[in-house]
């Protein structure tokens, strides 16, 4: 099982002591958003337009997606040696933006940040880098870290005496963030693309051992991506007569995205347009939305005007084995 990230709007913010804090913007609004979700990228382009007399200056913030200790399971990223670690870039008015970025370890809610960086361990806690370093700590160090619930042990006999590897177990909350300003009864153009870094697992969780659907864990794909009859069915029908000694017919794919930081923006989302690429004619693929449109092959469109986006966008691939 590879851990599901998760992706957000843009949103205005302040830099306060405990770091990026998000905040609402009541003279500037999102007039349109185009988002374009597929399992290999993401693209949003935004128009921004301030209904102030004067111009408006703040910093913009994308937070990315939370990744979560390293033992927990396997983790969704690209470029497991870099901080940009699902490659994100950002343009405005087609020029591109130098960004920052934000990165704090936390454990049950606490910021432990300070604590890491006092023992000299990598925040990037899904790389090998930070592996080895707490691996090289003082045993007194890995103790600390051990009572403060940062770490975990791993020990095993090699056959040549025990040996022990040090986990780290804090979440890494990554947070771009850049100055921007809006010309005052202006428009600006905000573009950013990044690799999706979907989340997934073998199978389909929703059918039972006997390949047929029901329980709970289908009631809740019903409600998060709106799972209905005809999915099931098709899926159900696909199944027949699939030898699974050649493997598995379908894998799961899930992409979340955080729509609800748009509104932070002032008023909601003029227009909003939400277009979702399956990927391949052979994949299937579900989420929530009235109105939806298939527009090609494996491309699916929403249109929404004066948007309040008060739900985040669960979409549900399940990716066909054939390829």
């Amino acid at each position: 099982i590879v851990a599901s990230p998760s992706h957000a709007n843009d949103t205005m913010a302040e830099l306060a002591a405990g770091g990026i804090q998000y905040v609402k913007s009541n003279d500037v609004e999102m007039s349109e958003e185009r988002l374009f979700v597929s399992m290999d990228k993401v693209k949003v382009d935004y128009v921004f337009t301030n209904k102030s007399a004067k111009d408006v200056e703040g910093l913009v913030a994308f937070p990315l997606p939370d990744i979560m200790p390293i033992s927990d399971g396997d983790v969704a990223v690209r470029d497991a040696e870099s901080d940009n670690f699902l490659g994100f870039s950002v343009r405005q008015d087609g020029k591109p933006i130098d960004v920052k970025l934000q990165q704090r370890a936390v454990v049950l809610n606490l910021d432990v940040t300070d604590t890491l960086v006092t023992a000299g361990v990598p925040l990037a806690n899904y790389n090998e880098k930070a592996g080895k370093v707490l691996d090289g700590l003082s045993p007194t160090v890995i103790d600390d870290l051990l009572d403060k619930g940062l770490v975990s042990v791993e020990e095993w006999d090699s056959g040549a005496g025990m040996q022990q590897h040090v986990l780290p177990q804090w979440t890494l909350k990554s947070t771009y963030y850049w100055t921007t300003t809006y010309p005052a009864n202006g428009s600006v153009n905000v573009s950013h693309e990044y690799l999706t870094g979907t989340g997934g697992t073998v199978g389909m969780t929703f059918l039972g051992e006997d390949g047929k659907s029901g329980g709970e864990q289908l009631e809740l794909y019903r409600k998060k991506y709106c799972v209905d009859d005809d999915f099931v069915r098709t899926v159900e029908k696909r199944l027949i007569g699939h030898n699974f000694d050649n493997g598995p017919l379908f894998t799961e794919n899930w992409i979340r995205y955080i729509l609800s930081t748009g509104a932070n923006w002032s008023g909601p989302i003029g227009k909003f347009t939400l277009v979702v690429d399956k990927g391949s004619p052979d994949n299937l693929v579900s989420f929530c939305g009235e109105g939806v449109k298939k527009t090609g092959p494996t491309t699916f469109e929403l249109t929404k005007t004066d948007f309040w986006p008060e739900e985040d966008l669960h979409v549900l691939v399940l990716r066909a084995q054939t390829q």
